[in-house]
């Protein structure tokens, strides 16, 4: 383990490669398309009413929940599959961490009228919005646990590595036994993360206007954001409350069970005095049922594919290497890339001609808003760190203290920051400066959590031995969070402080741009630029400002965050 230092000597900062360039040219391409396939949508599109009765909330609250599972699966499954082929293969990582720079960089709140009004062209509008729905609720969910995922198998300890390798482990026999169970911990508390968070877009997802088309979904998120539109008190409160209701239940009966089974993956020596507890988990535990199914169902499964699968890839039993030095592509690699390439030129040419029909004065606003949400996002993220620091260790070193917060953390983080920033706007429009505090609190609101939760994983993965060798050497308190903490926590700040900063630039759009009441309250930044083109239908202002969104995005990530995670991946390895 190494010692924490506060002005760790940073890696030389990596060129920008081709792939970068490529990724985001294939990206003006796709929203050029997005764009043109826009043209055609129907002019007029309007969804159901959204009833306010409480009879109403269950169907919602149900609706809602369909949504949020499709999305997660689709999340984790994306997780694992991406994560693991950029951790295990140079070639892929070599092509694959950076498209995933720029996917989480992707404001999907200025992208989503292309990707709404782009579906409605080619299928019915319901089925249109209910997949775009899925799709805006797997991009605030699939990032944080891909990174965390990715993390994890970078941080693999050599020693595990190496036993892993005598025993000859196949690729698979490898992912089950070794990275998989190594990653548990973070991945679940990136999925709790990722569920809470989806519940922030929720409402964007389920109603969201473009010019005079109306895409409405019945669903809990809508039934918020029509309460709070009519100033109803008595059905936001209801609305809440079935909220916080069905996120205690899914804590108790899904979350909590899942922390107490992946206890057992922490990597050290001497089994924790206090391990999570949960009387869900304990009836499971005991049911007759799960363990019929166990034996007849899962065991044999479980066999088959261990059968199925052992063999792939034996050949390969080497440790994953750093992606450093050339990556040779094989001549179809290398076909499709040129293909890939001609055709993003030409999305590209064409939606230059577009850019460049826009008046100077546009771009000198754009300008002048980027640095606006560029510090409103820097002081919120440092905000979140002064207090989720101290906080997500307290809750995951101490088990009597995670019982009592663990809980409420989860439900106040599972609050749409959206439902409430009405009521915090009312607030905070009579003093001076009143709508820019308003927006670095809904920055701060909905981005947070992602480093809360990922800083309560890497404190809840420090093996119990290193916390009673601390005690033995009586280290003071600041040793101990030199020597220990802070080395351990880390790769979790950065890989949560990443997603964190994303999520920031993604709220300035529903932060600096509010109708609320009849009115409409906006401030300068790029965001409420985006929400004011979203809304007015002006998609060269929108792809313009979405380009530079992205970009500015992209480069903080490149030449900040990848050194940071250089240094995690280097130095601050648990081993």
């Amino acid at each position: 383990m190494r010692q924490f230092r506060f002005s760790p000597p940073l890696p030389e900062t990596p060129p920008l490669a081709a792939g970068d360039g490529l990724i985001i040219l294939l990206l003006v391409t796709l929203l050029y398309a997005g764009e043109r396939l826009a043209c055609n949508a129907p002019a007029v599109i309007t969804g159901p009413d959204i009833s306010l009765s409480p009879l109403a909330l269950p169907w919602y609250a149900l609706l809602s929940v369909g949504r949020m599972a499709a999305a997660y699966l689709l999340s984790l499954l994306f997780s694992l599959f991406y994560g693991y082929a950029a951790a295990r293969n140079r070639g892929a990582r070599a092509v694959l961490m950076p498209l995933l720079d720029v996917l989480q960089s992707i404001p999907i709140l200025s992208f989503l009228p292309m990707v709404l009004l782009g579906l409605t062209a080619i299928l019915p509008d319901k089925f249109a919005a209910e997949l775009a729905a899925v799709i805006l609720i797997f991009t605030s969910q699939a990032w944080n646990m891909t990174f965390s995922f990715y993390q994890s198998l970078t941080t693999v300890p050599w020693e595990l590595r190496e036993a892993a390798a005598v025993y000859r482990f196949s690729p698979w026999i490898r992912f089950k036994t070794l990275e998989l169970p190594f990653a548990a911990i973070g991945l679940l508390w990136n999925s709790i993360m990722s569920w809470s968070g989806g519940w922030f877009f929720l409402m964007a997802a389920e109603i969201f206007h473009v010019g005079s088309r109306d895409f409405r979904l019945p669903g809990l998120g809508s039934y918020l954001q029509t309460a709070a539109n009519r100033a109803d008190s008595g059905a936001v409160l209801m609305g809440i409350g079935t909220l916080v209701c069905l996120i205690v239940f899914l804590d108790q009966c899904v979350w909590r069970p899942l922390t107490a089974w992946t206890d057992k993956f922490k990597v050290e020596m001497q089994e924790s005095d206090k391990p999570p507890e949960s009387w869900f988990y304990d009836i499971l535990s005991r049911s007759w049922l799960l363990e019929q199914f166990d034996t007849r169902l899962w065991g044999p499964f479980n066999e088959w594919l261990d059968q199925r699968l052992s063999h792939l890839g034996a050949d390969r039993l080497q440790a994953p290497t750093q992606a450093t030095g050339r990556v040779a592509f094989s001549l179809p690699a290398r076909l499709a890339l040129a293909a890939i390439g001609l055709l993003a030129l030409y999305g590209s040419y064409r939606a230059t001609r577009i850019l460049l029909a826009i008046p100077a004065a546009s771009w000198l606003l754009l300008a002048k808003g980027l640095a606006a949400t560029f510090c409103r996002v820097t002081l919120s993220l440092v905000l979140a760190l002064l207090w989720t620091v101290p906080v997500g260790v307290a809750i995951g070193t101490n088990r009597r203290l995670a019982n009592i917060l663990q809980p409420v953390v989860q439900v106040v983080a599972a609050i749409p920051a959206t439902a409430l920033f009405p009521v915090l706007l009312l607030g905070l429009l009579g003093i001076r400066g009143g709508l820019n505090i308003a927006a670095i609190a809904l920055m701060l609101m909905g981005t947070q959590w992602y480093l809360l939760f990922n800083v309560i994983a890497g404190a809840s993965s420090i093996p119990r031995d290193l916390h009673n060798t601390t005690k033995l050497l009586r280290l003071s308190s600041a040793d101990r969070w030199r020597t220990l903490i802070l080395p351990a926590l880390f790769p979790f700040i950065i890989t949560g402080a990443i997603t964190a900063s994303g999520g920031a630039w993604n709220a300035s759009i529903v932060a600096e741009y509010v109708e609320f009441g009849g009115a409409t309250h906006a401030t300068t930044g790029i965001g409420a630029l985006i929400a004011q083109a979203t809304g007015s239908g002006n998609y060269p202002l929108l792809l313009a400002a979405t380009l530079i969104l992205v970009v500015t995005v992209v480069g903080i990530n490149r030449f900040f965050w990848h050194r940071l995670y250089l240094i995690a991946e280097e130095r601050y390895r648990m081993e």
